[in-house]
């Protein structure tokens, strides 16, 4: 009866190798060695067929039934040329347990290369039951063409196939070419942004997160991660070491996913409590279909407690309802055990790309406008929010609008236990003036639901002037930002870059150099050196940032800059002077930051006697206990020095799915005039070590 069967299957190999390049190779039989480079790959095929069909034997189960159908394996090439088995798809045990002796009485063979390196290829091979003779197969598309002239047009009594004919393509890291967001992180982009940022290029890096296809103009992602692999063969070890942990390819999909893991454990040299940790578990799922359509969505489950300086400001910031704290960056959290905190987080992101020049976002996260550290006109330091985000790119511009949906936690500003709603439009244009300088311009507006305004479509248009048509709309109500942002490469290796951000601006106090009130501004001035003293890959940053009191906040405190009880442009709110120093060092999987930051900040003393706002909070009116309208100076109030220096060494384990375990050394003081309640001397530090995957900005530089 065998002689009438034959073998019908499918293989399909990483695309790496592809034979149109020269540094790669495909995995060779022996008598394939001789083959000229263009048939290789269909002489490993045509003798895996015909060695299958001369020793696969249909078993006595299978032919009683009469069965007909397919064996699908997905099987590997390892380092070392053997051939392993990794899953199998059968009706019956008995063919399962025949194709595992098939598969591991093949010979070993030459394994594929890349660059001269061994390395692993997976394939999905069908065999097809009854077999008929290979030469039946049509090898060109590899699919088993069947003579359908006399067949039903629906025929009920069988079972249908097109379930077990779905095919899955060896995963080629297709997010690398793809239009979706590269997860922001300082430490992440770190590695990219000396190559983004050399004399000529036309791309625009102020606009984050960045798409992989934006990056990988500059920044080879496959080849840096051929350089991190480690010759791993079991499969638990490649999970660990190099893998995404679920990773499909299909035509025109693809898709994976990870665990999100942040493990760490630590002491505050104040606390009383035994340690600070922090147990995050989550998932986190990427994905595309087709080449228009990307998406990702990741969901976290987390417990801590934190050094005391960092629990007394997330309480500081508490919002209505009796939760104790709001985590920074992460969002409300609820009481765990007696003394430390529980904390969801989700965010995700849909993304749309109808041509070259246009993409459209649908989002629950945090976006950042510059080029620093801090940014004054939009930070990342918040708790997620919705929105919805255009990105359009021509020439030499990139023209950003983002509409967002925020969140006011004020028991003031709570009716019935539910928040109240604000809403944030921006836009940022960004324009390469010539090859080395780059000039920003951003306009922001927030109003609220006042009088049943709800969102205002108003703003809608994305070329419109926000300060006019808010002027125009309301009496009151809406609060405008505007601001310029500029960098200049003076070379491949040094980069200045700036902000400059106008909330209210007066001429006439100007002119008088009163320093008045309604003077509202803030800047920041920054340079980078790349390559620094011709170290590869070592990068130093300095960057000042200076922000007058009364900055962000609003005669209506509902409508100020914020979301969540923090601020949406610099951490640290109004009425500060900051000094950053930076130094980010990596090599291969190693890497080392190193952050310094002096400032002084002007708090509110609010202590009975002297109840004056001083400008620092932003959530109050700046019309209400003002102690001064002119000679207002940045730090007045309780000025308060803020030193901190911070240290993180660590090691990059799964490159795929960004995990780094890393110790972290954290020193803080905190030297204010006069201590409140909410200001409260203190010299900390605090030492932790931990696993995390690394997906965004965690700022403890409070």
């Amino acid at each position: 009866m065998i002689k009438f069967l034959s073998v019908f299957f499918v293989i399909l190999g990483y695309c790496t190798f592809a034979q149109t390049n020269p540094r790669e190779q495909f995995p060779q039989f022996p008598e394939c060695v001789v083959s000229i480079a263009n048939e290789q790959e269909a002489c490993f095929y045509n003798t895996l067929q015909n060695y299958i069909f001369a020793n696969y034997k249909v078993t006595d189960d299978a032919k009683l039934a009469n069965f007909k159908g397919t064996v699908i394996a997905l099987f590997e090439v390892d380092t070392t040329g053997t051939f392993k088995v990794i899953y199998i798809d059968a009706p019956y045990e008995s063919l399962k347990l025949e194709t595992k002796r098939v598969f591991s009485a093949l010979p070993k063979i030459k394994p594929a290369t890349y660059s001269g390196r061994p390395t692993y290829t997976k394939f999905t091979l069908k065999i097809a039951i009854p077999l008929v003779e290979p030469n039946t197969i049509e090898t060109k598309n590899n699919v088993f063409v069947q003579d359908k002239t006399n067949s039903k047009l629906i025929d009920n009594s069988k079972e249908l196939t097109e379930y077990n004919d779905i095919l899955y393509k060896p995963f080629e890291n297709p997010q690398f070419k793809s239009k979706g967001n590269i997860m922001f992180s300082h430490q992440n982009y770190g590695v990219f942004d000396a190559l983004l940022n050399q004399v000529g290029s036309n791309n625009h890096t102020a606009s984050k997160p960045y798409s992989y296809e934006e990056v990988a103009k500059y920044y080879d992602f496959e080849a840096v991660n051929q350089a991190y692999l480690k010759q791993k063969e079991s499969w638990f070890g490649r999970k660990i070491w190099n893998e995404n942990l679920v990773a499909i390819q299909g035509e025109g999909y693809w898709f994976t996913l990870n665990p999100v893991v942040d493990l760490r454990v630590g002491k505050d040299s104040e606390s009383k409590a035994s340690s600070t940790f922090v147990n995050t578990r989550g998932v986190k799922v990427d994905g595309g279909l087709g080449e228009q359509l990307t998406f990702s969505t990741s969901i976290f489950e987390s417990q801590g407690r934190f050094a005391d300086y960092y629990n007394r400001y997330a309480e500081s910031i508490k919002p209505s309802g009796g939760n104790p704290a709001i985590i920074p960056g992460i969002g409300i959290a609820k009481r765990f055990k007696e003394d430390a905190y529980d904390f969801p987080l989700a965010e995700a992101n849909i993304k749309y790309t109808p041509n070259k020049f246009i993409d459209l976002q649908l989002g629950y996260g945090r976006n950042f406008l510059g080029d620093g550290y801090r940014s004054l006109l939009q930070g990342d330091g918040t708790s997620p929010y919705p929105f919805f985000k255009i990105n359009t790119t021509f020439w030499k511009i990139k023209y950003t609008n983002t509409y967002m949906w925020l969140k006011d936690v004020r028991d003031l500003a709570t009716v019935d236990g539910t928040y109240a709603t604000k809403y944030m439009a921006s836009h940022y244009l960004s324009w390469n003036v010539t090859k080395r300088f780059n000039l920003g311009f951003f306009e922001n507006v927030v109003w609220t639901d006042t009088n049943e305004r709800g969102f205002d479509f108003n703003f809608v248009n994305p070329l419109i002037f926000y300060r006019a048509v808010e002027f125009g709309s309301s009496s009151k109500t809406g609060n405008a930002l505007l601001g310029l942002s500029s960098k200049y490469k003076w070379n491949n290796q040094i980069n200045f870059y700036g902000q400059f951000l106008i909330d209210e601006f007066a001429i006439g106090d100007v002119k008088e150099s009163n320093q008045s009130w309604r003077n509202k501004f803030g800047y920041q001035i920054g340079a980078k050196y790349y390559d620094a003293f011709q170290v590869k890959n070592l990068m130093l940053q300095i960057e000042y940032n200076q922000v007058r009191p009364y900055v962000y906040s609003h005669s209506n405190p509902i409508t100020n800059y914020g979301h969540n009880n923090q601020s949406m442009g610099h951490n640290w709110g109004g009425n500060f002077r900051e000094l950053v120093a930076i130094a980010r060092y990596y090599k291969g999987r190693y890497f080392a930051d190193a952050k310094l930051i002096y400032g002084q900040r002007g708090f509110d003393f609010k202590d009975g006697t002297d109840n004056f706002n001083y400008g620092g909070n932003i959530y109050l009116d700046y019309d209400d206990d003002r102690p001064y309208d002119v000679g207002v100076t940045v730090g007045q109030g309780n000025k308060t020095n803020v030193m901190i220096a911070d240290l993180q060494v660590g090691y990059l384990v799964n490159p795929a799915a960004n995990l780094k375990v890393f110790g972290n050394f954290l020193i803080r003081n905190f030297d204010p005039t006069a201590e409140t309640i909410t200001t409260v001397k203190s010299n900390t530090t605090w030492f932790s070590i931990g696993l995390r995957s690394d997906l965004f900005n965690w700022y403890f530089d409070y």
